[in-house]
């Protein structure tokens, strides 16, 4: 299986990132790492591996991204604005940097957005953000909604609500998305989602499969037992669902 490493300084985000690539063809699939996670995470839990099979056939191609959480939503020592700020220059590397050049490696029309936990989060947000520009999302134990305490996950931004936040969170837009062209890209776009029946999370992936169904957007929502937020468990999600 063919493995490269890539890494460049980005204009967007003033700072050098990092990727890996796996494979050599088949669909793009952008994979972000879980809550302040690295780019060589997925590789390292054993996920690459399970996944060798579909890659090797030339099936898919991985593109697992870096994260700058602990810069966005994760740094609490900046106020709620200019977390969100960080947050959307990320999402213009993803969009503007990352993208293209997967095309540039790959010109396969397929994209897929694809991660765990907070990942999932970046995945579907992205995913139902720009759905023209993706085909698949596969969200595995993941959050839609960043400003609803769940467990011990706190309102990532500590009771600030603005416009950002609003367009940011898709358990927020989508109940009051009513542009006919975007509505059509999403009922387009597969769409994923797995959670264990045990997460924390189950309620607010059962809420987003409710919005969805609302909006006529078919999707699969998939509840495993237990909680299923681990690694261990994502290694068998993912040759399900990608």
């Amino acid at each position: 299986m063919r493995r490269e490493y890539y890494a460049w300084r980005s204009p967007r985000l003033q700072r050098t990132m990092e990727l890996l690539v796996f494979g050599h063809a088949g669909a793009r699939v952008l994979v972000f790492p879980t809550r302040g996670g690295r780019f060589y995470d997925y590789e390292n839990w054993g996920l690459v591996d399970a996944l060798r099979q579909t890659i090797e056939a030339g099936n898919i191609q991985l593109f697992c991204v870096d994260s700058v959480d602990y810069e966005s939503l994760y740094a609490r020592h900046r106020p709620p604005w200019e977390r969100l700020a960080r947050h959307q220059q990320y999402e213009a590397y993803i969009l503007e940097e990352v993208v293209p050049f997967s095309q540039q490696l790959n010109p396969n029309p397929h994209l897929i957005a694809h991660g765990c936990s907070l990942g999932a989060y970046h995945a579907v947000a992205l995913a139902f953000r720009h759905p023209q520009r993706f085909r698949k999302v596969v969200g595995l134990s993941g959050r839609y909604d960043l400003t609803t305490p769940m467990g011990s996950f706190r309102d990532l931004f500590d009771g600030h609500y603005d416009e950002t936040v609003y367009f940011y969170n898709p358990c927020h837009f989508l109940p009051q998305l009513n542009d006919p062209e975007l509505l059509e890209a999403l009922r387009r776009l597969e769409i994923i989602l797995a959670v264990g029946e045990e997460d924390v999370f189950l309620a607010n992936n059962q809420a987003l499969s409710s919005i969805l169904w609302e909006k006529g957007i078919w999707h699969a929502l998939h509840i495993w037992p237990g909680e299923a937020h681990c690694a261990a468990m994502w290694r068998q999600m993912a040759p399900w669902y990608l």
